[in-house]
C-alpha cells in the first residue's frame, strides 16, 4: 500500500497541504483554544521523530499544527478501507501501519522520509490512554531515529483527553495545550543503549504533560 514519495512533493500536493493546514489551525483556535508551547525547540532541518502521547482522535492534528515543518502522520491500515478517509489521508501521504503497530512497510516509508530529513509524528502507547494518564511507551520506535540518524522531539497533548475521551462518539469543546521540549540530538542519541533512550524519551514525554498541567493549574 505504500509507496515511495519524492523528495520534492508536487506544487498541488503542497498546496492541498497548507490549505488543510489553515483549515484546520481555524478549527482548533475556535472549537479548542489550542495553545501551542516550545516551538522554538523544534529542529529546523534534518529529520525528526516527534514522540507524544495520545490522549484523543485529536491528536495528531493538533500537535502537528504546531511544526511549521509538513508533519507524517501514520496511520493504521483499517482506516484506508473506508473510502471518503481514505481518499483523505492518502492525499496527505499518511504512512500506513498494521492493527499491531508499525508493520515491516510502514517501518521502512518511514524511515525514508526521516532520512530525506522530514518530520514524522508517532504515539509509542500503541493507543489512546483510558483515563488521560500515559501509559508505558512500546518499544521499537526509538530504532527508527537511530537508524535514520533522527533527532527525537518529546512532546505532549494536555486537555485532548477532557474534550474527547475514549467511548465518547464526539468531541466537545475546551481548552488543549500542546508542549514541545528539549530535542534529543542523533550525538546524544549514540550514548545511550536502546532500552535507556526508551526510558528516557518516556520520562521527557512525561515532563512536558507535567509541566501543560501545572500551566493549566495557574491560568
Amino acid at each position: 500500500m505504500t509507496k515511495k514519495i519524492a523528495a520534492g512533493r508536487p506544487l498541488p500536493a503542497r498546496a492541498w497541504y497548507e490549505s488543510l493546514r489553515v483549515l484546520a489551525q481555524l478549527s482548533a483556535v475556535l472549537g479548542w483554544r489550542v495553545r501551542h508551547l516550545g516551538r522554538e525547540n523544534i529542529p529546523a532541518s534534518g529529520g525528526v521523530l516527534m514522540v507524544s502521547n495520545h490522549q484523543s482522535h485529536l491528536d495528531p492534528p493538533l500537535v502537528g499544527l504546531g511544526c511549521s515543518r509538513r508533519m507524517n502522520y501514520l496511520a493504521r491500515d483499517t482506516l484506508f478501507r473506508f473510502p471518503p478517509f481514505r481518499w483523505l489521508i492518502k492525499s496527505l501521504d499518511a504512512i500506513p501501519i498494521d492493527r499491531e503497530g508499525l508493520g515491516l512497510s510502514g517501518i521502512k516509508e518511514s524511515l525514508r522520509r526521516l532520512k530525506r530529513g522530514e518530520v514524522v509524528l508517532v504515539f509509542p502507547e500503541g493507543t489512546r490512554t483510558v483515563n488521560g494518564e500515559i501509559q508505558p511507551f512500546l518499544p521499537g520506535f526509538t530504532a527508527l531515529a537511530v537508524r535514520s540518524g533522527a533527532a527525537i522531539l518529546p512532546a505532549a497533548i494536555e486537555g485532548a483527553y477532557q474534550a474527547w475521551p475514549s467511548g465518547r462518539r464526539f468531541p466537545q469543546a475546551g481548552t488543549i495545550y500542546v508542549q514541545y521540549g528539549p530535542p534529543i540530538l542523533p550525538d546524544q542519541l549514540k550514548a545511550l543503549s536502546e532500552r535507556d533512550l526508551l526510558h528516557e524519551v518516556e520520562r521527557r514525554v512525561r515532563a512536558c504533560q507535567a509541566a501543560l498541567r501545572a500551566q493549566r493549574k495557574f491560568r
